[in-house]
């Protein structure tokens, strides 16, 4: 056990450097952002063959996307006829591979385990995108009104500004906005991690969830997706769960099902999609989340 002050200065550490992370990234992502027009961005994912599957996924892993501006730009990819292959792997890698998730993985859990964590939730979203495809799920698109794809957020449509400095300052008060939008969650995330860190027996942990239990991944994934873990809480929970024993494995796919699965994404995707797609989208998200737990066990040590 440790003592309080111990858990106070693991919650401080590890949540300031969690606020300077996120805001470092979503500024430096937005600012880019400004320099690409979404009709380009809608004319990349349009490109037929393996390309269109490819940038879907890229531009999945290099937006911060949240589910308010997932699902209008996936309606109007529905809506400018790009394949449905592409527009799902968009939907499966947007949550789980943006820069800010990367940047804490790699931040809080090493470079190897961003690596493995990367190639795993970009393959995965590629062969889910094609198995669609295959199962020609555009069958199962609901007929949405096409204002539905103009909604995002407020609906209002932003001025981007001349000069880089108007750019700039933008894409800061962007990164304040959407910390503040997740603030809560990294608060609780960590707190729970901190005390998980202070108060949780090690034994305990390694009983249930250590390197030795076979079913700790599968579990972890299944715990995953109806618990709804924002990634912004999930990564510090994580980190304290491996200081104490918790195979890396188990962590990833408790992450990977939480952040896959959020609820209301899902819940705006069935305004889009009949069930079965959905269904087959929460389907894959958690073989992903086992494959994905299995292989860091096998690769991370």
């Amino acid at each position: 056990m440790n003592t309080l002050l111990d858990t106070l200065g693991y919650f401080g550490f590890i949540f300031l450097e969690l606020v300077v992370l996120f805001l470092t990234i979503s500024a430096a992502v937005a600012l880019a952002l400004q320099y690409i027009p979404k009709e380009r961005l809608n004319r990349y994912l349009s490109r037929k063959g393996p390309m269109g599957y490819l940038l879907a996924a890229l531009l999945g892993s290099i937006t911060p996307f949240c589910a308010c501006s997932t699902i209008p730009l996936t309606l109007g990819l529905l809506n400018a006829g790009v394949s449905i292959g592409p527009i799902l792997t968009f939907v499966l890698v947007s949550p789980l591979l943006n820069p800010i998730i990367v940047a804490m993985v790699w931040t809080l859990m090493g470079w190897k385990a961003c690596l493995v964590y990367f190639v795993v939730c970009f393959a995965a979203a590629l062969i889910g995108g094609w198995l669609m495809n295959v199962c020609r799920a555009e069958r199962f698109v609901r007929k949405v009104a096409e204002r539905h794809s103009a909604s995002c957020c407020n609906g209002e449509e932003e001025t981007v500004p001349a000069t880089f400095k108007g750019k700039l300052a933008v894409s800061c008060r962007k990164a304040y906005d959407d910390l503040l939008g997740v603030l809560i969650y990294l608060v609780i995330g960590t707190a729970i991690g901190a005390t998980i860190y202070g108060y949780i027996p090690q034994e305990w942990i390694l009983g249930i969830a250590g390197p030795d239990n076979l079913f700790a991944v599968p579990l972890a994934a299944l715990i995953g997706i109806p618990l709804y873990i924002r990634t912004e809480s999930a990564i510090p929970i994580g980190l304290a769960l491996v200081q104490k024993g918790m195979s890396l494995g188990a962590v990833i796919a408790l992450i990977i099902g939480g952040a896959g699965m959020a609820i209301p994404e899902m819940s705006m995707l069935l305004s889009i999609f009949r069930v079965r797609v959905v269904a087959a989208i929460v389907a894959l998200v958690f073989l992903t989340a086992v494959i994905g737990g299995y292989v860091f066990n096998w690769f991370i040590h």
